[in-house]
């Protein structure tokens, strides 16, 4: 097992590594990548917080909660238009990673059906994107340092491992989550800590609790509680 380091950078990113197998592989195991899929709004190999040592990048505990308020500050947008609404609702969008469009729509479902002030829905005039793609740091959840974010799923990281896992732990850090490596295979933000044998794409009850927390009064509360 190994832990990682903290790294800072003009764009931050949250890795995520996880646990091989469980319900379907992603299409791209059985059909060629794209030659030129779309690439993400920054040069993510450059500067992110990736899941794998040899990357040369980490998990970050500045590029989460950039990453967390960027998205809040997209969602507090849209929300000031129906600020009566009892639960936030984060738009994403998969035109970009068409490839994992069954398995992000899968962990959005599991989200969706874990908590209760915060949805996931897809559409347009999204709050954050889905990238795909290759990188040698696999997949990550990132901002640009303007107010965007994204997840990129590396083709070659969703072979090696569960998909459906890697989607859902990267997703976990759109509701504000923080990666926890040492933590065990039950623990969804432990991502591939637990090793390639662990497949469990649901939050335990302490992570649903903590995102419930998060956003329970809207987005200003998610961002005052971020740091909390």
């Amino acid at each position: 097992m190994r832990h990682p380091r903290t790294v800072m950078s003009a764009v931050v990113g949250l890795g995520f590594g996880l646990a091989a197998a469980l319900g379907t592989a992603p299409a791209i195991a059985s059909s060629p990548a794209p030659a030129a899929p779309p690439a993400p709004p920054a040069a993510a190999s450059k500067a992110h917080a990736g899941y794998t040592s040899g990357s040369g990048s980490h998990e970050s505990a500045a590029a989460n909660k950039a990453f967390f308020e960027a998205v809040a500050k997209s969602v507090a947008k849209k929300r000031a238009a129906n600020p009566g609404a009892q639960a936030v609702t984060i738009v994403y969008s998969t035109a970009n990673a068409p490839s994992f469009r069954t398995q992000i729509s899968s962990s959005a479902q599991i989200w969706n059906s874990s908590v209760s002030n915060v949805r996931l829905q897809e559409g347009s005039n999204a709050d954050f994107a889905y990238y795909e793609g290759n990188d040698p740091s696999g997949s990550y959840a990132s901002t640009d340092g303007h107010g965007n974010g994204y997840i990129f799923l590396d083709y070659a990281q969703n072979q090696q491992y569960n998909s459906t896992r890697v989607t859902a732990h990267e997703t976990g850090h759109v509701l504000g989550l923080p990666d926890h490596y040492s933590g065990p295979c039950s623990e969804l933000m432990s991502g591939g800590g637990p090793g390639t044998s662990c497949t469990n794409p649901y939050p335990n009850a302490n992570e649903r609790s903590r995102v419930n927390y998060l956003w329970q009064n809207g987005f200003a509360a998610a961002l005052a509680r971020s740091g909390s």
